[in-house]
């Protein structure tokens, strides 16, 4: 099979039926690199495929000063090849990035292990929960620091409902932004919100306070086995109360001895990364592939 040929096709020729059934049937399969998925968070893709779609990679480029570069789109932790590669596949297809692509800056899937090739790799870090066992069993493996925070919101009357609007849950995103999303991660957001709950695929999860005020809100979608807790907010008086302990917390009792795996996507940040492992998740290393052949005249832009 690595003798076939990698083809590259652009965007309006990807056999989407194909591109689906190779990720259906692949170990690493992830919400990620589903087509309907591509087409919400990226203006376009093309992808290379190896023989008769039994290999996939999805190529998320943008267009800079002529320049045409891979990068990893918004609400997207992981994408790389699909099913799970062998070195010698995973080499020939870093191998025509290269040729094709001046610049990349991407994530490879869990699955994918890095390879020598032009670029270089630095480990990021997923956080993930089976929820297979009792509540019980799970409870019991938080840490000390999560079950004091969710002693405190027990105090103050907090109340899930797990059937928050589309529309509702962006309003309160935007009201509850530290950072401020652009309109184009706004949209990304809102169409993917729209697709996976027209057809069962996500879930949004609020918190109410006391006094009937949505003070957090969880967005998360399911593909095959894997749950991820895609997207979240909370406000001021949530982050008080420790609502999004309780909606955690509350998941978790919800989906307990389902054969589910929650997917915490990970967090290069210290407090939000104490957050999911206060809840018993455990560490996955995936990485980031990087190289760097622009001109030198823009090379030193993207370094």
């Amino acid at each position: 099979m690595n003798q076939q040929r990698i083809n590259y096709i652009k965007y309006d020729e990807v056999d989407t039926d194909q591109w689906d059934r190779c990720l259906e049937n692949a170990p690493n399969d992830l919400v990620y690199a589903q087509s309907w998925y591509l087409d919400k968070i990226c203006d376009r893709w093309d992808a290379l495929v190896l023989g008769n779609y039994q290999y996939v990679m999805p190529l998320t480029f943008r267009k800079k000063m002529g320049i045409t570069y891979l990068y990893q789109p918004p609400f997207c932790q992981q994408l790389g090849i699909f099913p799970t590669p062998t070195k010698e596949i995973s080499r020939q297809f870093l191998d025509e990035l290269c040729v094709r692509f001046p610049f990349a800056e991407i994530n490879l899937n869990a699955m994918q292990l890095p390879v020598e090739s032009a670029g270089t790799y630095e480990k990021r870090t997923n956080l993930m929960l089976w929820l297979n066992e009792a509540y019980e069993v799970l409870a019991g493996n938080y840490s000390k620091h999560t079950r004091r925070k969710l002693k405190k919101a027990a105090k103050h009357q907090l109340n899930l409902v797990s059937s928050i609007s589309a529309e509702e849950y962006i309003r309160f995103k935007k009201n509850n932004l530290s950072v401020k999303l652009s309109d184009k991660e706004l949209r990304a957001l809102r169409n993917i919100l729209a697709f996976s709950l027209t057809r069962s695929l996500g879930q949004i999860y609020g918190v109410y306070s006391s006094g009937n005020e949505l003070c957090a809100a969880a967005f998360f979608i399911r593909n095959k086995q894997r749950v991820t807790y895609l997207n979240a907010a909370s406000s001021a008086e949530g982050k008080k109360n420790y609502a999004m302990y309780f909606l955690i917390d509350r998941f978790i009792s919800e989906h307990a001895g389902k054969d589910y795996l929650l997917d915490f996507e990970g967090s290069m940040i210290p407090g939000v990364a104490r957050l999911y492992e206060g809840f018993g998740a455990t560490p996955e290393t995936y990485h980031q592939f990087r190289y760097n052949n622009l001109p030198w005249w823009i090379k030193w832009l993207k370094e």
